[in-house]
């Protein structure tokens, strides 16, 4: 990022902090969830909250922020780019760079199970709340939704997940719910993306919350996608994570989306920091699909 962007977003901090909410009462709201070719493609840049900062071989890659504001503005300017999903502290330093008109916006809600933690099972509600996605008028917020049946954590986050499913449609905002069966193995949180545990952790998000007018899922590209799909009548989207074959990553995307369920992508860090690192045309590639 240049010297005078982190300038004027420093200066902005320190000097007008209320700047930031301005910048959010004047951006242009996006007028569909849905691009043009009718789909969602939307940028993910949630990682760093978690301490997820890796990205291939490099374990930091993602915690140089002036980088990763770079890519994510090359990849929002790219044609059938609809929006962007993130903490607090990404979402308001692109307002502040003033290049959120247009998009839709998701914020990021539960970030306190950190990465490689011993509680990394127990996903705290600490990022956005309902009340501020909506006083932001952003479209929506996003829960991470890990299912361990041997961790007794495990209803504490169904009931906080329950609860903010609840607050997003309550305000007519979308509930994105992110859901994985997950198991301890070796000390680490591994999530089992068989085509079984994906079903199962679909058919128990999608009963969270009293209501799910609003409640839309986002899931693995595994095995057997039609029958994945076919375990819940919810909207879903697609989400990347780590790709280390772009090509067999980018034929599975286009086969999944092509399900009545499926409304689009949600990708990260696979579109950000792709190999060869051109993110235009990574960011192209997938709007391809659409």
């Amino acid at each position: 990022m240049s010297y005078d962007n982190v300038s004027r977003v420093v200066g902005a901090r320190v000097n007008d902090p209320g700047s930031i909410a301005a910048a959010a009462a004047r951006r242009v709201k996006a007028t569909s969830l849905l691009g043009e070719h009718g789909k969602a493609m939307i940028i993910a840049a949630d990682h760093p909250a978690r301490g997820a900062n890796g990205v291939g071989g490099d374990p930091n890659a993602m915690a140089d922020r002036f980088e990763l504001l770079d890519r994510l503005c090359v990849a929002l300017e790219r044609p059938g780019v609809t929006g962007v999903l993130g903490t607090a502290d990404i979402l308001e330093d692109l307002l502040l760079l003033g290049v959120l008109d247009g998009k839709s916006v998701f914020g990021s809600m539960n970030r306190g199970g950190l990465a490689g933690s011993v509680f990394e099972i127990d996903d705290r509600f600490t990022g956005y709340d309902a009340e501020t996605i909506a006083a932001m008028g952003f479209d929506g917020g996003k829960m991470l939704t890990r299912i361990a049946l041997a961790d007794p954590a495990t209803p504490s986050v169904l009931e906080n997940t329950a609860r903010a499913v609840d607050e997003l449609n309550d305000r007519h905002l979308i509930a994105m719910v992110e859901p994985f069966l997950s198991v301890w193995q070796d000390g680490k949180i591994r999530n089992d993306l068989s085509t079984d545990a994906v079903i199962k952790s679909i058919t128990i998000a999608s009963g969270l919350g009293r209501r799910t007018a609003y409640t839309w899922l986002k899931l693995p590209v595994v095995e057997d996608m039609e029958r994945v799909l076919a375990s819940s009548t919810l909207p879903a989207l697609l989400l990347g994570g780590e790709v280390t074959d772009p090509d067999a990553a980018f034929a599975s995307w286009g086969k999944a989306l092509k399900q009545p369920t499926v409304q689009g992508l949600v990708v990260g860090r696979s579109l950000l920091y792709p190999a060869g690192g051109d993110v235009a045309g990574a960011v192209d590639r997938a709007v391809s699909l659409l």
